[in-house]
């Protein structure tokens, strides 16, 4: 009998935490989604007023998405040119390739530094991450999302990439923007059910 209750009190127990880390999880995400909102309003530059805000569609918050790969720089990499939406080409430079798994599977994805951020004072460290999935053109937008890092976010050769904070290039909210198209290499064979979703509104002409 001692047996069994013990056994239950550390089933409710670890069962407690785990519902306490599960919310925790996603009190994280609306406070990053909080911010990434307030960004439209603080940027001149946004295709979003803040009344638009609303429209803005996000998957729940899912820990599964938060998947640690395995970093491998690429120093060899010479200059390229990203081709965007808008039919302009943008410098970037790969700077390594994560290699992960989703349901046993594994897959890569590139990560580059723009060249003409990193001679600005401040964004010498900051990366890119774009990336097209086979929820495109269904629940998400057709062009693909984004993330974004630092070189300060990888140690020691490993990194969590959290898709439940993927966003939506400007250009699905408006025309008038150079948005980079994800290349080749970063085309996913699997849906991410996870961060930002189709806008909930026309975009602007």
């Amino acid at each position: 009998m001692k047996n069994i209750a013990t056994f239950l009190f550390i089933f409710v127990f670890g069962h407690q935490l785990s519902a306490q880390d599960t919310l925790s999880y996603a009190y994280q995400i609306e406070q990053h989604r909080e911010h990434y909102k307030q960004d439209f309003i603080k940027d001149e530059r946004s295709p979003l007023k803040e009344k638009e805000l609303k429209y803005l569609r996000f998957f729940e918050a899912d820990s599964t998405y938060a998947i640690e790969a395995n970093f491998a720089l690429t120093p060899d990499a010479k200059p390229s040119e990203m081709a965007t939406y808008s039919g302009m080409l943008k410098p970037y430079k790969k700077y390594g390739v994560f290699t992960f798994k989703i349901d046993s599977t594994e897959h890569q994805l590139a990560v580059y530094q723009n060249l003409r951020l990193a001679k600005m004072p401040g964004f010498q460290d900051y990366l890119f991450l774009p990336f097209r999935d086979w929820t495109n053109s269904e629940t998400t937008y057709g062009g693909g999302r984004y993330l974004d890092f630092k070189t300060t976010d990888i140690v020691d050769g490993k990194m969590t990439i959290d898709f439940n904070k993927t966003y939506n290039p400007w250009c699905h909210y408006s025309d008038g923007y150079n948005c980079p198209i994800p290349p080749k290499e970063n085309h996913l064979e699997v849906e991410i059910v996870a961060g930002e979703r189709n806008f909930g509104k026309e975009k602007k002409h």
